[in-house]
C-alpha cells in the first residue's frame, strides 16, 4: 500500500469508476479515507490500487467492508445490477450501512433504493452531482441530495471532498429531480446555442467574430461558455459525453409524462441530439455538445 495518512472515520467503498467516479474515489483516497473499490472494468481500478485503494470483485464485497457505500454508474440498469442483482451491493450490506447514490437515474429507481433499504436497517442517499470531469478533478461538484435530511448532515465531511456545494433538497427521489432539472437547462441551453450560432452562419455572419460576440455577452450561461471552444475548433472532446445526455432526456422526458408537464422546448432539444446519437452510437464518445455540429448540417452548412 502507498504511504499515506489514514484519517479517522468511516471507512468508504466506491462502486463505479468510469470518468466521473475514478475522479471521485481519488478525491476521497487523498484525502485519507480507507476506500474499497469496485468496477467491472477491472483495469479502472489499477491506479487507485496503486495510490492505496483495495480492490474487490464484486458490489456486495465492496458492501461487506464499507460503512458507506458510495456509487457512480450509468444508468438505471447499471444501478439496478449493482444493487439488486445476485452479486449486489444490498445483499451483503450490514445493518447501519449508509449508500451515498451518486448516479443520475430517474426518481422512480431511487425511491426503489431507498425502499429496499428501510427493512434492511440500510439508509440511503440519492446524491447526483452537477458538474463534468474538470469538476470532479477538483472537488467543484455541486451535490443534490434527497433522502433523511440527518444522514445527510451525518455525510457532510464526504461530500465536502467532492464537491464545493452540496443541497438538501428533499426526501427520498428529491436529489435526482432536481438533477433533472439542472440537465433540462443544459441540455436546452446547448441546443439554443447550437440555433444561434446556425443562423449566425447562415445570416453571413463571420465565424470567429460571431462566436467571439457570443463569449462576450451576458447571455450566455457558463456552461455554454464553455463549449465555444467546440464550436470554433469542430472537435468535440467529451467531457460529458453525447450518449449520457440522450440517456437524460429520455429521463427527463419520462417524468415529464409521468407528471404531466408539457415541455416542447426540451422535447425539441431531446429530438436533435438523438439525431446525432443515431449517427454516432457505433464510434467514439463525443461531447453533447456536439449538436453545434448537428443544427449546422441540418442547416445546410456542412455535408451530413
Amino acid at each position: 500500500m502507498a504511504d499515506r495518512e489514514l484519517r479517522s472515520g468511516p471507512s468508504l467503498g466506491f462502486i463505479g469508476l468510469g470518468a466521473m467516479g475514478g475522479r471521485m474515489a481519488r478525491r476521497l483516497l487523498a484525502a485519507g479515507y480507507d476506500l474499497t473499490v469496485h468496477d467491472r472494468a477491472r483495469e479502472r481500478a489499477r491506479p487507485l490500487e496503486q495510490a492505496g485503494a483495495k480492490f474487490v470483485p464484486t458490489p456486495k464485497r465492496v458492501a461487506a467492508s464499507a460503512d458507506v457505500v458510495l456509487s457512480s454508474l450509468t444508468d438505471d440498469a447499471a444501478l439496478d445490477d449493482v444493487m439488486f442483482g445476485p452479486e449486489g451491493a444490498l445483499t451483503m450490506a450490514r445493518p447501519g450501512t449508509t449508500f451515498i447514490e451518486m448516479s443520475t437515474v430517474s426518481p422512480r429507481t431511487s425511491s426503489r433504493l431507498h425502499e429496499a433499504a428501510i427493512p434492511r436497517a440500510l439508509a440511503v442517499l440519492d446524491a447526483p452531482v452537477s458538474g463534468s470531469t474538470p469538476q470532479a478533478e477538483e472537488g467543484q461538484l455541486v451535490i443534490l441530495v434527497g433522502g433523511r435530511e440527518d444522514m445527510y448532515r451525518e455525510c457532510l465531511p464526504i461530500l465536502s471532498v467532492l464537491g464545493k456545494e452540496s443541497f438538501y433538497m428533499g426526501p427520498a427521489g428529491s436529489g435526482t429531480a432536481a438533477k433533472l432539472c439542472l440537465n433540462t437547462l443544459l441540455g436546452v441551453g446547448i441546443q439554443a446555442l447550437a440555433e444561434a450560432i446556425a443562423l449566425g452562419l447562415r445570416s453571413g455572419l463571420d465565424h470567429e467574430r460571431l462566436l467571439q460576440i457570443l463569449g462576450n455577452t451576458s447571455v450566455l450561461s457558463p456552461s455554454q461558455k464553455s463549449k465555444l471552444e467546440h464550436a470554433r475548433t469542430g472537435e468535440y472532446p467529451a467531457t460529458f459525453p453525447l450518449r449520457l445526455m440522450y440517456k437524460d432526456f429520455s429521463l427527463i422526458s419520462q417524468r415529464a409524462l409521468e407528471l404531466s408537464v408539457a415541455m416542447p422546448s426540451t422535447a425539441a432539444a431531446a429530438q436533435v441530439c438523438a439525431i446525432e446519437h443515431a449517427r454516432h452510437a457505433a464510434q467514439e464518445d463525443e461531447d453533447f455538445s456536439a449538436v453545434i455540429r448537428t443544427a449546422q448540417r441540418m442547416a445546410g452548412l456542412a455535408e451530413w
